[in-house]
């Protein structure tokens, strides 16, 4: 019996360290049996672990067995986690000598990335959302996605089942150069895709966005059309279809990408002036736009990275005037405060309204933050100081309106002083007051917060305190704004049309004779023309006053009719004019039919307290 008692114990130490060497991934039953002599018991182990191998004979043993095989498991954790301590000790004398940790180095990381480096996960406006919400309010209790064979796995939008099957479209891309490690690349439209869009460009002078739906049955994934019927479905208020319709047409680009295209290292350009690659922008574009308002300011912060990446030296959509409201929206107040230092000795960002005031806003944000150190935040609290008084006396104009749209009552002082009154305004030259009406027109909602008011306060006292003694820096502010600021470049005003701000399109002066359409806004003069649309047989545009109203009317209306003789028999001519006078008298009762008058009211009722019907 006292053998019976100790075998188990012995037994367990063996198993013990069996386990041990089965953690290591060692089981050379040899090596085991000479680990196991090292003990005074080890030949009673040794029987022990035969028993173990042979299969029970009796219930007593099997009872045994499963007793110490619980004791065997219990133990190897406890060893197993005794070596993951360990091994942790080991890492942190490791990583002490230099300093760095895992933390610090996650948080290193994003510093030493190229300042417009696209991440794949951020732009997909779910993974924000579950940042939000979770993921269980986000996705609920649907099933994972199961892709279709006909569908492509894409990154800038995700494909919908309710969306025509996907067939090539005629559309690809072409690396032209590589310089210096930056690579040229451009669309091409092939000869069928050619066809299309000439049936594209007279269903938009037809003025009837039916035709458009007729060519988008036929193609369904003809670019141009579906940027041109998102911008109608918008204006009748069905923001639904109309964000489908632009992620139908990011899908349908990217499916035509070259293999080495990339959208994340920021080193990918493509040249706005060719034709082909100006969908691409406006297609990315209206959908940041469409992010913004769903509540994504992150997600549509990377698609303006990836915008401005495409051609950061001329930015053709001058997405500079909006990248610093998603960088304060998304809180991501490091990468504001890290493109404004390193862009602004070659690109001027100080003179633009919407940098000289954001980014003085995201250091007040970054010195509000208790997890950083002290030193940081002080000195992110005299940059913010700093910058914000000279954006004051650079930009006068911007605080009363920016006061005005935040509902806050300015002092005695301010409001009667002739810097910061209506002079300011009235004096700036009318490209300076579209960039300051856009600016406060966007943004104004990020100063709505008491802490932002009461930390502006005391500068503006300051300002006036300097504009009154005469400093030099205001003297040289008032002599930039007369000198500079005489005309906006044209991709202002294509950023002006396309964000649709009402305060600043009330001041926007007429640019072209020609009509500013949503798939094409602004062509630049210099384009790189690869194809030219073929000239149409011309008519004759001798139409009278009462033709041009009648067409403005109705759209198909056509005095003329739609066949033309050239030659000069006057039969021929006194027919054309016949038919012209039936198709005139035939409109005109088609438009009085169409008029009905509405009633006066009766006056059987003399105290008169009915509705009209």
């Amino acid at each position: 019996e006292e053998e019976e008692e100790e075998a188990p114990a012995a037994g367990e130490r063996a198993d013990t360290r069996l386990s041990q060497r089965d953690t290591e991934g060692d089981r050379d039953r040899d090596r085991e049996g000479a680990v196991a002599e090292e003990t005074d018991e080890g030949q009673r182990e040794g029987q022990e672990e035969q028993l173990d191998q042979t299969p029970p004979s009796g219930n007593k043993p099997r009872k045994k067995k499963k007793k110490r095989k619980t004791k065997k498991t219990s133990a190897g954790d406890a060893l197993e986690d005794k070596e993951l301590e360990d091994i942790d000790r080991l890492l942190e004398r490791i990583q002490a000598p230099s300093g760095l940790s895992a933390q610090s180095q996650g948080g290193l990381s994003p510093d030493s990335r190229p300042l417009l480096y696209v991440e794949h996960r951020n732009l997909n406006p779910e993974n924000e959302w579950k940042r939000y919400f979770g993921a269980h309010a986000v996705l609920g209790d649907q099933r994972p996605r199961q892709r279709q064979r006909h569908v492509r796995s894409t990154w800038l939008t995700a494909p919908k089942n309710t969306w025509p099957r996907y067939s090539k479209t005629g559309i690809t891309m072409r690396l032209l150069d590589t310089q210096a490690g930056v690579q040229h690349f451009t669309f091409e439209h092939h000869r069928e895709y050619q066809q299309v869009q000439y049936k594209f460009l007279d269903t938009v002078e037809s003025i009837d966005p039916n035709n458009i739906v007729l060519l988008l049955q036929m193609n369904p994934y003809h670019v141009d059309s579906l940027l041109q019927l998102s911008d109608v479905c918008r204006m009748q208020e069905d923001q639904e279809m109309a964000r489908d319709l632009i992620e139908r047409a990011l899908y349908s680009l990217e499916c035509a990408f070259h293999p080495v295209f990339s959208l994340t290292s920021g080193t990918c350009r493509l040249d706005y002036r060719r034709p082909e690659n100006r969908a691409f922008f406006l297609a990315l574009f209206k959908h940041l736009m469409f992010l913004e308002k769903r509540g994504c300011p992150r997600t549509a912060l990377e698609f303006c990275k990836l915008i401005l990446s495409l051609d950061p030296e001329n930015d053709p959509l001058c997405v500079l005037l909006l990248i610093d409201f998603l960088a304060l929206r998304a809180r991501e107040y490091t990468f504001l405060t890290r493109l404004f230092q390193e862009w602004e000795s070659h690109r001027n960002l100080s003179q633009l309204p919407n940098f000289a005031f954001s980014v003085p806003l995201a250091y007040f944000s970054l010195s509000q933050q208790e997890e950083r150190p002290e030193l940081e935040r002080g000195q992110a609290r005299e940059r913010a100081a700093r910058l914000i008084q000279l954006a004051l006396i650079m930009f006068p104009s911007v605080l009363m309106p920016l006061l005005d749209h935040c509902s806050v009552q300015p002092d005695a002082r301010v409001a009667s002083h002739p810097f910061f009154g209506l002079n300011a305004q009235v004096s700036q030259s009318p490209a300076l007051n579209q960039l300051t009406s856009l600016y406060v027109g966007r943004t104004h909602g990020l100063w709505k917060d008491p802490a932002v008011v009461a930390w502006l306060e005391p500068h503006v006292h300051e300002v006036l305190r300097m504009v009154e003694a005469q400093h030099p820096l205001v003297q040289e502010a008032e002599h930039k704004r007369k000198i500079r600021y005489q005309s906006a470049p044209r991709n202002i005003y294509r950023h002006i049309i396309l964000s649709e701000m009402k305060e600043a399109m009330a001041a926007l002066p007429t640019m072209t004779s020609q009509p500013v359409m949503g798939f094409d806004p602004l062509p630049p003069l210099d384009s790189i023309v690869s194809y030219t649309r073929p000239e149409r047989t011309s008519r004759p545009s001798n139409e009278s006053t009462l033709s041009l109203f009648f067409r403005s009317l109705l759209p198909n209306f056509n005095l003329q009719g739609d066949i033309w003789h050239d030659g000069d028999d006057e039969a021929g001519a006194g027919q054309d004019l016949n038919q012209g006078v039936n198709r005139l008298m035939a409109a005109m009762r088609d438009m009085l039919a169409n008029i009905q008058f509405q009633e006066p009211p009766r006056d059987d009722n003399p105290e008169g307290d009915g509705d009209w019907d």
